[in-house]
């Protein structure tokens, strides 16, 4: 019998492959009159961000990472939502990377390069205001990518969401949906305040002209990258007192799955020292040294 090398490396095994929704989201089953009024909506609210701050908080003690990827049509809302996010968290611990046309030295990498020099530190929740979807989106519909580049792109961002997760960093992928006649009440109330008139681009309009084509993009992304274990979570954001709702509780949902919530303690010895400073009785059954 050949002795055994014990030298010779371990086989890696080999991880479990990459499993696509049998029945991934489409914008064509989204029921697009859900709306809430206003008082459940500010009292909802106001719950979800303190289940937010709690795992914000909870992400830093225990040093884990997160990245919410937000995508949407023009105007769907992804601003409010994401102020609605960051207003009662510690601004440390939440980033927010709006995304928008790479740089000439970010153009001289592979197109993911961007996003990898962004993702989290430990105990930070990342959130990207568009992202790597780009690539299939609207460098494919501009024409900034070729077709082989917005083909291949599909199995290389799914090959990165798994990497992420390997390396342990909770991903949350939200597309925020409005109809067309919506988008256009958007852009003209936008268009008529002088306030908000920043936020409409020759872009947007030009996006707006291809609409069928995003659309046709949209549900491709959604059959090749809404995977078991990173799916897609598509929202109906007529109404944004609604989807602002839906996506803050799929967010907690999923950060908070398998995580232990339960707020971290205090170091012993600063716990003493803090109530004798402060004035405060010790708790029940222990004595001060």
């Amino acid at each position: 019998m050949k002795k055994k090398n014990s030298s010779q490396a371990p086989r890696l095994s080999q991880r479990d492959p990459i499993r696509l929704q049998r029945q991934p989201p489409s914008l064509a089953k989204l029921d697009m009159t859900k709306h809430v009024g206003r008082k459940e909506y500010e009292t909802k609210l106001a719950r979800l961000q303190v289940r937010l701050k709690e795992i914000s908080l909870v992400y830093q003690a225990q040093r884990r990472r997160a990245v919410i990827v937000l995508e949407g049509w023009d105007a769907a809302g992804k601003g409010g939502l994401i102020r609605r996010m960051h207003w009662p968290l510690d601004p440390r611990g939440l980033k927010v990377w709006p995304i928008s046309a790479p740089t000439p030295d970010e153009l001289d990498h592979h197109y993911l390069y961007r996003f990898w020099t962004r993702m989290p530190r430990s105990g930070l929740l990342v959130v990207f205001d568009r992202s790597w979807y780009g690539r299939v989106l609207v460098e494919r519909i501009e024409g900034y990518a070729t077709k082989t580049e917005w083909h291949r792109a599909y199995a290389e961002i799914n090959e990165f969401e798994r990497m992420l997760d390997d390396d342990g960093i909770r991903l949350v992928k939200i597309f925020l949906h409005i109809t067309p006649e919506e988008q256009l009440a958007r852009f003209r109330a936008r268009f008529n305040d002088p306030l908000k008139r920043w936020k409409l681009s020759v872009e947007d309009l030009r996006n707006r002209a291809r609409w069928a084509d995003y659309e046709v993009a949209i549900e491709e992304m959604f059959q090749r990258t809404s995977t078991v274990r990173r799916p897609w979570i598509v929202i109906p954001a007529n109404s944004k007192h609604y989807a602002r709702l839906a996506a803050i509780d799929a967010i907690v949902k999923r950060l908070s799955d398998g995580v232990d919530l339960a707020p971290p303690g205090l170091d012993p010895n600063f716990e003493q020292r803090a109530r004798k400073l402060l004035g405060l009785n010790q708790p029940a059954g222990r004595k001060a040294r």
